[in-house]
């Protein structure tokens, strides 16, 4: 049921690169500028995490290599 609210649409490398970045932008927050800004990397953190972007679901988008199906067989094969 979670899989249809939040299909998995980000491939592996893709939500490592989010999370790295999520971490890095929310690091603001406690060195640098220390500005809340940084509250922004809780975006690409969380999708990184979840593997599943919003907006690639709008867009019908995905990075996701699709998963081959495997043949049917057939009844009437002998």
């Amino acid at each position: 049921m979670l899989d249809k609210i939040l299909p998995r649409n980000e491939h592996v490398s893709e939500r490592v690169l989010r999370v790295v970045i999520g971490l890095a932008v929310l690091s603001l927050i406690v060195v640098g500028p220390k500005t809340l800004w940084g509250l922004l990397g809780l975006v690409p953190l969380v999708t990184g995490l979840l593997g599943s972007c919003p907006l690639y679901t709008l867009f019908g988008i995905s990075t996701c290599r699709t998963r081959p199906t495997s043949p049917t067989r057939n009844a009437t094969a002998t």
